[in-house]
């Protein structure tokens, strides 16, 4: 008798133990992917007096893709990055508007199961259409990104050509002039080429 309760109870405890880490291993399956900040880069290019090029990016930006392929990305437009203190701060306050306008949002949905069954230094290709919003403009936007899988738990994701982005159909035109007359240009392209790197963790 007490023989027979014992193995019951070892029964029961093996079946919890085992339900325990089905469980477990479900979650991590179909865990979510966090943007990995400081190990990302969101740039753009701006081109004034006609031939001279910069390079200017974002230092904040956050981030997911969801289990269900919902891909949601926040920029910080506070921390554009130029290299110069003051046309930061021109950035800030004539082009994007911060004090009104804090952040800049792109959403798509994508089929992950592809990339997330990838072996580790895999990579292939996934088009990509979303939405970015920057004030309250809402422009379509297409790519096709470059996924690489670096870890078991990590995905980069870039683009393979450069975004090709127009100020004046996001509604930064008038910023765009403003920042022309206060530096004293002859011109800044409305043309707006840009690149990123993102790196995604899955969460445990």
């Amino acid at each position: 008798m007490i023989g027979h309760a014992l193995q019951t109870a070892v029964n029961r405890g093996t079946i919890a133990l085992l339900l325990g880490v089905c469980a477990l291993t479900h979650a991590t399956a179909h865990a979510d992917w966090e943007l990995l900040s400081e190990s990302s880069k969101l740039n753009f290019v701006s081109i004034k007096a006609t031939h001279i090029a910069e390079r200017h990016g974002f230092e904040t930006i956050t981030g997911s893709v969801k289990d269900n392929g919902d891909i949601r990305l926040t920029i910080d437009l506070a921390s554009v990055a130029t290299g110069i203190d003051i046309r930061n701060q021109r950035m800030r306050d004539m082009l994007f508007a911060v004090a009104e306008f804090p952040t800049a949002s792109f959403s798509a949905k994508v089929d992950t199961s592809a990339a997330t069954a990838m072996a580790i230094g895999e990579q292939m290709s996934i088009p990509v259409s979303g939405q970015l919003q920057i004030k309250s403009v809402t422009v379509d936007i297409d790519a096709v990104v470059t996924a690489v899988r670096l870890a078991d738990n990590k995905i980069m994701l870039s683009n393979q050509q450069p975004l090709l982005l127009n100020a004046g159909q996001l509604g930064l035109e008038q910023g765009v002039e403003m920042l022309r007359s206060v530096a004293k240009l002859p011109s800044i392209s409305l043309a707006i080429p840009v690149t990123f790197q993102l790196l995604f963790q899955k969460q445990s």
